[in-house]
């Protein structure tokens, strides 16, 4: 490897003899070894926060260390596979020039390992910050969609027993769903099939007075999306559109997909009550369901709600297109 670097700092002979490519393979393969060695070393002494004296201490024996052994393997290997070579640089010159050139090969390599585990703990923090996140706002929807569910049954209780029977075992089949899913992701069919028994509860509290239709093509059903995202749009459509009102509501579950995006929409009739009711779709479940986009999409992914010009609203659900399953 020394004849290597000192050769871009002489004049290029006119050829290269044997022994001498035959020395530069050997010190490249040997300098190859000690970097593996060095990058374990790192791996072993972690950059100090704060600094301390004994890491400082570890790489300044180490260093000097790696050189020697680099220069007594590739002079091992050269006495042994390359015999008789005599190298151009007496033997005294060659120590010291291994030495030096030794040194600065090992910090680069150290440099450079740490470099490379300074952003790989840096992405694994942010894995770990974005899972804590993501298990801290799933946690908060189990709460939040229990409380309306059981409103539901109990609002029945006194009126019709039968049907609150029904529906407290959906309730309970839903909510074992809920706390099961564990998943960043699900596929379109998997949250539809969640929301259609959630929109059955809701029928039998609200019967003819709730409308639902929806618009998902089967080829969409294997995209990815978020678990609970088009139940939360959902759900504001029912407690903000159907809840306040005496007349029938219309809900409209629909989906498109482009090249690279997934479009959900989910829109509802109204008289006006869902505009004064939302505002600009900053609820609670709407500000969480942001919150989770934010953390699994970044900047790809939108929500949207806004009244439809029709004393409705509408909320539109955008993230990028993924399959969960292939067809």
């Amino acid at each position: 490897m020394h004849l290597v670097l000192m050769s871009a700092l002489q004049p290029a002979a006119p050829a290269w003899r044997e022994g001498e490519m035959a020395a530069a393979a050997i010190g490249m393969a040997t300098g190859l070894a000690i970097a593996f060695l060095v990058y374990r070393l790192v791996r072993r002494v972690p950059w100090p926060r704060p600094f301390r004296p004994r890491f400082a201490a570890v790489h300044l024996v180490g260093a000097p260390v790696a050189a020697m052994a680099w220069f007594a393997l590739s002079a091992a290997l050269e006495a042994a596979l390359v015999p008789g070579y005599v190298s151009d640089v007496d033997g005294g010159g060659r120590v010291e020039t291994h030495l030096a050139l030794g040194t600065i090969f090992y910090a680069i390599v150290a440099g450079a390992a740490y470099a490379v585990e300074g952003s790989a703990r840096a992405a694994r923090a942010e894995a770990v910050a974005a899972r804590t996140q993501l298990g801290a706002l799933r946690a908060q929807i189990h709460p939040h969609f229990l409380f309306n569910a059981l409103h539901t049954v109990v609002q029945l209780i006194p009126i019709e027993p039968a049907r609150a029977a029904e529906a407290a075992e959906l309730v309970a089949d839903l909510l074992r769903t809920s706390l099961e899913e564990q998943r960043d992701e699900v596929t379109l069919g998997d949250e539809w099939r969640f929301v259609s028994r959630y929109l059955a509860i809701e029928r039998i509290r609200f019967g003819d007075r709730l409308i639902v239709r929806e618009e998902l093509p089967e080829s969409l059903m294997d995209d990815c999306v978020p678990p609970f995202a088009l139940q939360t749009l959902v759900e504001n459509a029912v407690l903000h559109g159907a809840a306040p009102r005496v007349a029938p509501t219309e809900i409209v579950v629909a989906a498109a997909g482009s090249a690279r995006e997934l479009t959900l929409s989910v829109r509802n009739t109204g008289d006006g009550a869902a505009v004064r009711t939302t505002g600009a779709g900053v609820g609670t479940g709407l500000a969480r369901l942001r919150e989770r986009l934010a953390v699994l999409y970044g900047s790809a992914a939108k929500l949207t709600a806004q009244p439809d010009g029709d004393g409705g609203f509408e909320a539109v659900l955008v993230v990028p297109r993924r399959r969960g399953r292939e067809p």
